[in-house]
């Protein structure tokens, strides 16, 4: 019915088919063309989704809430390739429920697992190179995390949102979204935050040059962090000691300090490991190597990374480090002359 309607072949003059057609598109009768709404059919249509929002329990919450881990994961080994899709539908399955509750109870873990599944799809939204659906995601994933009262999950959305500021050439916005997001998770949150927070707040230090403070914060970053860095209420984080020296020599690359090569370097020894990174983030690092060999005047080196770099933005779908490599300048081999 829906490919005939979209081609024009058909009229879609049955109630229960616009119903239908209302829900597949989240549009109103006006937007699609169709009669407007009786006011009874639309009341009872209340109803028969307030029930269904009232059917919920805690069993259907867990459920959601593993559907966005196990997304999570499948993004972590394959990319946001595979699971972009799956999350819109997700978050969008999660607002109808939201929408409709009046479980005060239910309504603050639907928001808590709708802001997960909102900055995990704005992540990858991100990586699929759309800063402004990823920019919407997080400032749709900010609003849940008020209404789930989780200063953790708020302070997170806010972060990685400064990530695209970064993207996009705002690094001075970005270090100011930073600086909130750590005002908010200030002694309200765990210490394995904390540290995410202050390594994300360097990188963005590093980008508007200031490399004291920018230093300084991933020493506290180093700091901050726990022993053992995994809290099951925090799925959304991974980080390591590992993943720590991967920031440290990102941050070194954008102050032009030739002792990045050496941090990314090590830290590609530990993050090749699979349970060590994600995949977007060992990606992350062969391109920032490729950049700091080229800076180095090292054009053999940067061959080499841009090529591995290359491989994998290819495989899990990686527009965001693909352009990335696009603007990879070259050193002129030693010798060469632009004279004729």
């Amino acid at each position: 019915m829906i490919s005939r309607w979209e081609n024009g072949h058909v009229e879609v003059t049955e109630p229960g088919y616009q119903r239908l057609f209302r829900e597949v598109y989240g549009r109103s009768n006006e937007e699609l063309g169709f009669p407007p709404e009786m006011t009874s059919q639309s009341a009872e249509e209340l109803r028969d989704r307030l029930v269904v929002a009232r059917n919920i329990d805690t069993a259907t919450l867990d459920l959601f809430q593993r559907q966005v881990n196990d997304l999570r994961s499948s993004d972590r080994q394959f990319g946001a390739q595979v699971v972009l899709d799956q999350l819109n539908n997700l978050v969008r399955q999660i607002e109808d429920v939201r929408v409709f509750s009046v479980s005060s109870k239910h309504r603050e873990r639907l928001a808590a697992i709708l802001t997960d599944a909102r900055t995990l799809a704005g992540w990858t939204a991100l990586d699929r190179g759309s800063q402004l659906q990823a920019w919407q995601y997080h400032e749709d994933a900010k609003v849940s995390a008020r209404e789930a009262d989780s200063p953790q999950l708020l302070a997170h959305a806010a972060a990685q949102q400064a990530v695209i500021l970064l993207d996009i050439g705002e690094p001075a916005a970005a270090v100011e979204l930073l600086e909130y997001a750590r005002y908010v998770a200030e002694n309200r949150a765990p210490s394995l935050l904390q540290s995410w927070l202050a390594a994300a707040h360097g990188e963005g230090l590093a980008a508007v040059g200031n490399r004291d403070a920018s230093l300084r914060v991933f020493d506290d970053a180093s700091s901050l962090l726990p022993t053992n860095p995994v809290d099951p209420a925090m799925p959304f984080l991974l980080l390591n000691d590992g993943q720590l020296v991967r920031w440290r020599g990102n941050a070194l690359l954008r102050l032009g300090d030739p002792d990045a090569i050496t941090q990314l370097e090590a830290a590609v020894a530990d993050l090749v490991r699979p349970e060590r990174s994600a995949v977007r983030g060992l990606t992350n690092t062969y391109v920032d190597l490729a950049f700091a060999y080229a800076a180095a005047g090292d054009g053999r080196g940067a061959l080499e990374y841009a090529r591995k770099a290359r491989q994998l933005a290819t495989r899990i779908g990686s527009d965001r480090q693909r352009q990335r490599l696009a603007n990879l300048e070259l050193p002129v081999p030693r010798g060469s002359s632009d004279i004729a």
